[in-house]
């Protein structure tokens, strides 16, 4: 335990509560020392009950609010996030691993994200269809309904930010089932949003047995929209079971992000950009960069330049001064992502750093450099995420392009080169939701983010995250 890390507790109905007395709890642990953090509350039948009934009058008081009144308490709430930045990334940090500093800058972005919806919510605006005279026909955009909300440890307080943000924006109650791993993150959000003064029902925040929150949420008659973030085997039954309910999903899953590096790029800015994009939170990231393809004639100098970056980085205490590198979440990540470098070593992979657990008391893995690995090597069609990159030589563009795109994820493909017409060829042909050129910058405000193939369904972020909240209701109005 310690003073920093608060008590968790679930918030239903406005109200920070434990449950009933039959509540279990389960540890909250440090990846860093493996420690214990906290005891977490865990979801019962009465909780979930609990939940969906506070939901059901929190939405009917929220759809009805005005916009620009829903608009002014989502700010609200961002600037008492912005005074509390630096609480909000340390317990974010201490849950995750991520360093202090990387902690500080994604909670500043979850800001950003929930500032640019909460103008987008205000800018909701239907239209009217021109018809023959005394006829008005209206496309209305309404709030689809209660929603709920799945998001992961990885992205601890941009995941809930980016839903709550466009769930409230356009006019839905929400119930966030945030990650076991990282509860205190999403407290933290929905603290601000209670202290704004957001009314009781609006949010409810939960965590527990995934299957029984998840089966209980998506089954439950007021529950009109699924939203997750997370693995594509996790994704895919969720979508699954909203399916059977006729559930409107937006599922934004996982990715296996390739690099295409052309012979006209610029090797050392291209090298510097992508190393810190790899490893950063760990490589625990669905859009980090994972499968480098780069040209022949310049794949030793990327090689080196890259390396080079790699062996300056810190592994380390999230806490400790200059870290670069944390730990990875738990001990199933360790074991998974050594699991997979072992497997490509074996099938003939080259090892040029990295490849090894570090210390014995934390879940720390060394960046990890992989060249040379064979087809058949799990890391090639598994998601690793986690601190390991995959490079290999290219000669002919197109054949490139097939290998980026032979996978069935589709999330993020980054290109470098300063031909424009080869840009613009490959951001046509690669087979992602997002294409960053000369830099890897996929998903920020304004824009919306998904994915293609197995990695998701529906859009995040910009207008498309916000409308993704509602429906369109056609109103036709006769004159007599």
């Amino acid at each position: 335990m310690t003073d920093i890390y608060p008590t968790i507790k679930f918030f239903i109905d406005g109200e920070w509560t434990t449950g009933d007395p039959s509540t279990r709890f389960f540890d909250v642990v440090n990846p860093s020392d493996e420690t214990i953090l906290g005891r977490a509350p865990e979801a019962n039948a009465a909780t979930l009950a609990s939940a969906l009934s506070a939901a059901r009058t929190g939405h009917t008081i929220w759809r009805n609010t005005n916009p620009a009144l829903r608009s002014e308490l989502i700010l609200r709430a961002c600037r008492l996030l912005r005074d509390r930045l630096d609480h909000v990334a340390l317990v974010s940090a201490m849950e995750l691993g991520t360093p202090l500093t990387d902690s500080r800058s994604y909670v500043l972005r979850a800001i950003e994200l929930m500032e640019w919806d909460a103008a987008e919510g205000r800018r909701l605006y239907g239209r009217v269809v021109p018809s023959e005279r005394g006829l008005r026909q209206m496309v209305v955009p309404e709030a689809v309904g209660i929603v709920a909300a799945f998001t992961p440890w990885n992205a601890p307080v941009l995941s809930p930010c980016r839903k709550i943000g466009s769930a409230l924006s356009a006019g839905c109650a929400i119930i966030l089932k945030a990650a076991e791993e990282t509860p205190a993150s999403a407290m933290a959000v929905v603290q601000a949003f209670a202290d704004a003064g957001l009314p009781p029902g609006v949010i409810g925040l939960l965590y527990g047995n995934p299957e029984l929150v998840s089966s209980t949420l998506i089954e439950a008659p007021e529950v009109r929209m699924v939203t997750f973030t997370g693995s594509v085997p996790v994704g895919k039954r969720l979508a699954s079971l909203a399916a059977q309910q006729m559930k409107a999903i937006l599922m934004e899953l996982g990715g296996h992000a390739p690099v295409i590096v052309c012979e006209d790029a610029d090797i050392e800015a291209a090298a510097a950009r992508c190393t810190p994009a790899k490893f950063r939170n760990g490589g625990q990231a669905c859009i980090a960069p994972t499968r480098f393809f780069i040209h022949n004639s310049v794949y030793r100098t990327f090689t080196e330049a890259m390396l080079e970056r790699v062996r300056q980085l810190k592994v380390g205490s999230p806490l400790a001064p200059d870290v670069t590198v944390g730990p990875l979440v738990n001990a199933r990540r360790l074991q998974y992502i050594d699991g997979l470098v072992q497997d490509a070593r074996q099938r003939g992979a080259a090892l040029l750093c990295g490849g090894e657990q570090i210390g014995t008391s934390g879940f720390f893995y060394a960046p990890t450099v992989l060249v040379d690995v064979p087809p058949t090597a799990r890391i090639l069609h598994e998601e690793p995420f986690g601190p390991v990159a995959c490079l290999a030589s290219y000669t002919d563009l197109d054949q490139a392009l097939a290998l980026a795109n032979a996978l069935p994820f589709g999330l993020a493909g980054y290109v470098f080169t300063r031909d424009a017409a080869r840009a613009d060829h490959m951001s046509r042909e690669l087979q992602c939701g997002a294409v960053a050129i000369n830099h890897l910058t996929v998903s920020t405000t304004g824009i919306p983010f998904g994915g293609v193939k197995d990695s998701g369904s529906g859009r995040e972020g910009g207008t498309e995250g916000v409308r993704s909240y509602t429906v369109a209701k056609t109103i036709t109005h006769l004159h007599i």
